[in-house]
């Protein structure tokens, strides 16, 4: 059942036109170059490495680790990762090449990315997860069921889930692409928080579009609700499409114009995009040498 304190009723309708009006006042701030290093940095330790393809392999995990903990060999003063997110599979091994090196471990759970499996199947795999050493969980919610109205079959899988993270944090992937509205982003954001959720994350990045600042910011405004409710701080995780150091900067403002300076942390923010790791490299290396790199310069994975 659904908490008394959670109600479908509990959204407030989206102004679209006006999100887009606030998400281009926003990103029309610049930055000076003495704090477009330190968000440029800010932003490599935000970010949760991801490999998540079929033909991944352990020595592809092991590399990826290696990136996660020193994103630049020739830079060992820049910051690691926040983590590294593989199949449940792949976890053990992603543990073991971290170590002691402080990046976190994610797996993602729950029939990624379609989310068509059944319920105990999926809390199957989040316990399996966890046990080989996750530390957070990224699950999927059942769009399906959401788009169908069925919003206690959605809360109650999340609340599961979340049982069965134990000590992992759980961060919830809406699939915002599939959600068609905004008002839709922004239900799915309540009931996801209600229902345990640490994080909510836009996108799996297999379904297009995925994170956009629109969507990010009409989330940013549920956590931000949610804490002067509820008291508690929520994390946010956009995912997908976010291959830039420009557009990465761009989310930061917008973070900190809508919820402030204290989720400017990897406790609280994640960007879910491996292919923003070396544009950000090439940036940080402009701004301290005056010359760009190639992105040949800097390892793939």
């Amino acid at each position: 059942m659904i908490k008394p304190s959670y109600s479908v009723h509990i959204s407030p309708p989206i102004d679209q036109i006006g999100v887009e009006e606030r998400v281009s006042r926003l990103t029309k701030r610049s930055i000076k170059n003495e704090s477009k290093m330190e968000a440029l940095k800010m932003a490599i330790s935000m970010m949760d490495l991801t490999t998540l393809d079929a033909k991944d392999t352990p020595g592809k995990v092991r590399q990826l680790c290696a990136k996660a903990i020193r994103p630049h060999e020739a830079m060992p003063h820049l910051p690691s990762a926040a983590a590294v997110c593989v199949y449940p599979t792949m976890v053990r091994i992603a543990k073991e090449a971290l170590g002691n090196s402080g990046v976190k471990v994610a797996a993602v759970a729950t029939a990624f990315p379609s989310g068509m499996s059944t319920r105990k199947v999926k809390l199957e795999e989040t316990r399996f997860a966890v046990n080989e050493g996750a530390d957070e969980i990224d699950m999927v919610i059942s769009r399906g069921h959401f788009l169908a109205g069925e919003y206690n079959y959605v809360f109650d899988e999340i609340a599961a889930v979340k049982e069965a993270c134990g000590e992992a944090h759980l961060k919830v992937i809406l699939e915002t692409g599939e959600l068609s509205t905004l008002d839709n982003v922004r239900k799915a954001s309540d009931l996801a928080m209600y229902a345990g959720a640490d994080f909510i994350k836009t996108s799996t990045g297999k379904v297009q579009p995925a994170a956009t600042l629109p969507v990010t910011l009409v989330m940013l405004e549920a956590i931000r609700d949610f804490y002067y409710r509820e008291g508690k701080m929520i994390g946010m995780k956009p995912a997908g499409g976010i291959a830039t150091a420009k557009l990465a900067l761009q989310y930061l403002v917008v973070v900190r114009e809508t919820l402030g300076e204290a989720w400017l942390s990897p406790d609280w923010f994640r960007f879910g995009a491996s292919s923003l790791a070396n544009d950000l490299l090439m940036q940080i290396v402009k701004l301290e040498t005056g010359v760009y790199q190639g992105p040949e310069y800097f390892s793939k994975d």
